[in-house]
């Protein structure tokens, strides 16, 4: 059943009167004579639970998307009652809720803004064909009021005035607007009057969002079953909304390995061996970094999965040893379609321990993928996720594999209408038996959950990597992801740059494209202007299929793998960089990726750019989106910024012109910003890295940076064992101080810092280092001028 309008009042029933009201600690409960009831809970003095009833009873309240990790408590709470509502109060909200109809509004407790206010509210509609109820909520429009999120959509940034669903589907050579597409992830951010909220509607039914669409004064966000269940977060700043979501979702369990973060090669498919080692060997040839190789589904036998074909990989114990040997971690693809074969041991035993999905009269879910005639485990059954998680054994520890890339998990069906499993399938959902129409949204979910288990288990001590191509709310907390089966085209390249923004700003910041585009042929332009987009995604893949040609950085001619060089040089330099924004990301929820309206809100010329983004929290970057460019306007966000290539400084709040030739790029600095660097490797610790650069740009007021490092892999960071260094630059007319405070036990492999200092207004007569003068002419020094200092220095003082 698909609700085709909201105005359809037929079958649509509501809340009537309150007659009672009960507080439970920290839950109220609201009763109207209808017997509808609408739990309230408050987690957080800006998290409001909002969960609705028509019986007069909750079902099991039971979700794959919330963590038991979620920060509880407050600072403050009352309700008070009169003739009309009730009020509840926290610190940071002031809730109304109407006794006639149950209908709440949402208030900023310190200044008494309206947030947030119910329009028709909760009301719901009767599923004759199913049992249940499709449920609804609709909501009043705020004056100039945007809305961002949504997880993966291939479509504007502000998605005011459109319409989606969340229905994970396999959408091969999908294009701007396509919906659904891949990812499931029923959360919004709203924006008006310089105010952040967001609404996590956690109900894994399909579901349906309408942001002023049908009425230009209304949204609303509704599902084919289940309840009317979601959470109300505050900022007031989109990053503490943001944040606040993740926290409720879970951060990521751990760091990625550092390796993960590098530049990594695949297509569909490298093989047999003799072709992967023909690849690995021209990157190291040409001098081009990459930390991994990928094999796709014809690495296997017949393609079944945890098998492999003897013929094309005869030992890929050595293989992998002797890959690895050369820097390169070998990333395998595992889908869930299991082949029908009697003679299959994996087949055998989920067989025999009843493993896999049934329909509604019995016999199993059959379907047609690679392999042919397949049945599906039930990821959704935790005897299940165990048992699979235990078939990594020998991929993982026996033969080495590092990563695993769970594809086709959506999950995808060939050759029948929908794609996907038929709504009768049956699913255990962790002890709460359902159909597909609940549990499809999370099957990828909870497969890419069993293999971050199974990864987990058997690399110990060595951190797992996990690629998902589905996804639901929280499954950032095991895996990373990329954003489907895209094209080569200009087109793409600007849905790339919109969605890995749009899923940073829903929770799920691990995520890139496949760079160049996985259908068709793109030239070099397209490839180049991809790569240099995709460097500054926090998942760096180029992958492509076999039917369409090469697609390696040496593809096309010499002047674009030496334009790919530089990009992908520039990755690795960068890597302290984002693995510090990582850190911030998984100790503290923080965006990797940062729209412009995430950035500067307050900005209203920031709501709807969609170009522009910060890559971690000081670097700004501007694609370039169409064929021979020589530049492109872009806008600079208020502040003042400085020119990557060039140093020149830029007054931000407007646009401008910024030249860019196909070497090239826009990318610009933040003042007052301390950028780390590695020297270049051709992979992930080749070498000790015995020195940092710092880019220290100059800025008249104060500013604050971080580097973050560790051993780049393992758990001993959880322990103390790591080095975070905060950096507080304080600019004056004639005068730049740089103060350093240490955090952690980790020993860096590196002993000195080589500072780079941009846009100094003066010239420099004297340095003072932990407040003893240095002569100019006894600083160790570069022939560029740049000063070499011990790492563990308190202050310094450049005076000029």
């Amino acid at each position: 059943m698909i609700v085709n309008t909201e105005l359809e009042q037929k079958g649509n029933l509501f809340p009537t009167k309150i007659l009672h009201f009960k507080k439970d600690v920290d839950t109220f409960y609201f009763t109207a004579e209808n017997d509808v009831v609408l739990q309230l809970r408050i987690l957080r003095d800006s998290v409001l639970r909002f969960r609705y009833t028509t019986t007069g009873t909750f079902e099991n309240d039971f979700s794959y998307a919330i963590t038991k990790y979620a920060s509880t408590g407050y600072n403050h709470l009352e309700i008070e009652e009169d003739e009309e509502k009730y009020t509840i109060t926290t610190s940071k909200l002031i809730c109304h809720i109407a006794k006639v109809n149950m209908r709440v509004k949402l208030y900023d407790a310190k200044d008494n803004t309206l947030i947030n206010e119910d329009e028709l509210g909760f009301h719901w509609e009767e599923s004759y064909e199913f049992g249940g109820n499709v449920v609804k909520m609709s909501k009043t429009v705020n004056e100039r009021e945007s809305y961002f999120g949504l997880g993966d959509k291939p479509d504007h940034l502000n998605l005011k005035g459109k319409r989606f669903q969340n229905w994970v589907t396999d959408s091969y050579a999908y294009g701007k607007s396509t919906d659904p597409i891949y990812k499931a992830i029923p959360f919004y951010t709203g924006l008006h009057h310089n105010k952040a909220y967001g609404i996590f509607f956690d109900n894994t039914f399909r579901s349906y969002f309408d942001f002023a669409h049908e009425r230009r004064n209304v949204t609303s966000f509704w599902a084919q079953g289940g309840e009317m269940n979601y959470y109300f977060i505050y900022g007031p700043q989109m990053q503490d909304v943001v944040e606040n979501y993740t926290d409720l979702t879970g951060k990521p369990h751990q760091l990625p390995p550092l390796w993960a973060l590098g530049f990594h090669q695949c297509k569909w498919s490298y093989y047999p061996e003799s072709d992967v080692k023909e690849i690995t060997s021209k990157f190291r040839e040409l001098k081009i970094p990459c930390d991994a190789i990928y094999l796709d589904i014809d690495y296997m036998d017949g393609f079944r999965c945890f098998t492999w074909n003897k013929e094309h990989f005869p030992d890929p114990k050595r293989m992998v040893k002797e890959l690895g040997d050369d820097g390169f971690k070998v990333v395998a693809i595992i889908d869930p379609g299991i082949k029908i074969d009697k003679e299959y041991s994996v087949f055998k035993e989920a067989l025999d321990k009843d493993y896999f999905c049934k329909r509604a009269d019995g016999p199993y879910m059959k379907g047609k993928v690679w392999p042919g005639e397949c049945y599906f485990p039930d990821f959704t059954k935790p005897e299940v996720r165990d048992w699979w998680s235990g078939l990594f054994k020998e991929l993982i520890e026996d033969v080495g594999i590092q990563g695993v890339w769970n594809d086709m998990n959506e999950p995808a069906v060939m050759e029948v209408p929908n794609k996907t499993f038929p709504d009768d399938v049956r699913h255990d959902y962790d002890g709460n038996p359902c159909s597909h129409r609940k549990a499809h949204n999370v099957y990828g979910m909870q497969m890419a959950r069993a293999t971050y288990q199974g990864l987990k288990k058997f690399n110990y001590p060595k951190r797992p990597f996990v690629i998902t191509r589905a996804a639901y709310s929280g499954t950032q907390r095991y895996t990373s992801t990329w954003t489907g089966d895209n094209v080569a085209t200009w087109e793409h390249l600007w849905i790339a740059n919109v969605q890995a923004q749009r899923m940073a700003m829903s929770g799920f910041s691990f995520v890139g494209s496949d760079i160049g585009g996985f259908a068709e042929q793109p030239q070099g332009e397209l490839f180049t202007r991809w790569v240099q987009l995709g460097i500054f995604h926090p998942f760096c893949r180029v992958h492509s299929s076999g039917d369409h040609g090469d697609q390696e950085p040496w593809a096309f001619d010499e002047d674009v793998t030496d334009v790919v060089r530089k990009f992908i040089e520039l990755r690795y330099q960068l890597l302290p960089y984002l693995y510090t924004a990582f850190w911030n990301l998984v100790d503290h929820g923080t965006p990797l990726l940062k729209s412009l309206v995430m950035f500067d809100q307050e900005d209203h010329q920031t709501h709807y750019r969609t170009d522009e983004f910060i890559f971690g929290d000081k670097i700004l970057v501007c694609p370039i989106q169409e064929p021979n460019a020589k530049g492109r306007r872009m806008y600079i966000p208020r502040g003042k910024w400085y020119n990557f290539w060039t140093d020149e400084l830029v007054e931000g709040g407007k646009e401008k012109w910024v030249d860019a030739e196909i070497d090239s790029m826009p990318i610009f600095v933040k003042e007052g910003a301390v950028i780390p660097k590695f020297p270049v490797q051709q992979y992930v610790d080749e070498k000790q890295i015995d020195e940092v650069t710092l880019d220290i740009y100059y800025k008249e007021g104060k500013e604050r940076s971080q580097l973050f490092d560790d051993a780049h892999d393992g758990y001993d960071y959880t322990k103390g064992r790591y080095s975070l260094r905060t950096f507080k630059l304080t600019g004056k007319s004639n005068e730049l101080i740089l103060q350093q405070h240490k955090e952690g036990k980790y020993i860096t492999t590196y002993e000195s810092f080589k500072l780079k200092i941009h846009g100094l207004p003066f010239e420099v007569k004297e340095i003072q280092l932990d407040n003893v003068i240095v002569p100019f002419s006894d600083m160790k020094m570069d022939e560029t001028g740049a000063m070499f200092v011990d790492k563990n220095f308190s202050e310094i003082h450049i005076i000029g």
